[in-house]
């Protein structure tokens, strides 16, 4: 079973940071998982919001903002607000990066820097997942290239969301632990797909994670996991 750190190590450094993903680095995750949204100016910065008001000291939406104004935006804990280059550079293909679409407009951008940087750098295609709860964006990437793993995000029973599975040719569901099943998971894995559960933050689920035989688990504290 992998363990991914949740926007880094979000439990234990501010989440989507640098300083978050290099802690979650140094518990050796499996993989990290992170969000992108696209600002005014086009570039993919990595934050989970759509506005800046919870992680920032910035107020109004991300899609508003140039890049050369929200790098001057600060965390809580001072850190800066990293776009996706940094991160890819960061990370340098040590472990998969699991990137969540979360703005619009951001599926087939995400594909062309991630295209770039596998042309000039450590990463491979197999080393990427890009998920979202917005299906139409992965509909968005499937119409342009069958590469990159596709990894449906569901609040909801994953028996819902197996017709969209089917029709992206999905490699992965990701549910929520609020929802997920042991018979879910079974049907899902019975159906060829990889089945990554979170928030998993409850270390006797991460047991139970393992008898059901789910390929990963996304944690804010992949030092416990």
């Amino acid at each position: 079973m992998k363990i991914f750190g949740h926007r880094g190590a979000a439990g234990l450094v501010a989440e989507n940071t640098l300083e978050s993903i290099s802690e979650a680095l140094a518990h050796n995750v499996d993989g990290i998982e992170i969000d992108v949204h696209r600002c005014k100016t086009g570039e993919l910065v990595v934050i989970h919001d759509e506005t800046l008001s919870r992680t920032t000291n910035g107020y109004g939406k991300v899609s508003e903002f140039t890049w050369q104004e929200l790098e001057k935006l600060r965390t809580q804990e001072g850190y800066s607000i990293p776009t996706l280059i940094q991160v890819l550079d960061l990370i340098d293909g040590r472990c998969i990066l699991n990137i969540e679409l979360k703005g619009i407009g951001t599926a087939l951008p995400t594909v062309e820097l991630l295209e770039r940087q596998i042309l000039n750098s450590n990463w491979n295609y197999d080393d990427f997942i890009l998920s979202s709860f917005d299906h139409s964006q992965l509909f968005q990437i499937k119409a342009v290239t069958l590469d990159f793993k596709l990894g449906v995000l569901t609040e909801g029973n994953i028996s819902k969301v197996l017709k969209v599975s089917e029709n992206l040719r999905a490699f992965s569901i990701h549910p929520s632990i609020n929802k997920v099943t042991k018979e879910e998971v079974l049907l899902a894995k019975e159906q060829g797909y990889k089945v990554y559960v979170w928030t998993v933050n409850d270390q006797s689920f991460i047991e139970t994670s393992k008898t059901w035989n789910v390929e990963g688990i996304i944690t804010d504290f992949p030092n416990f996991a």
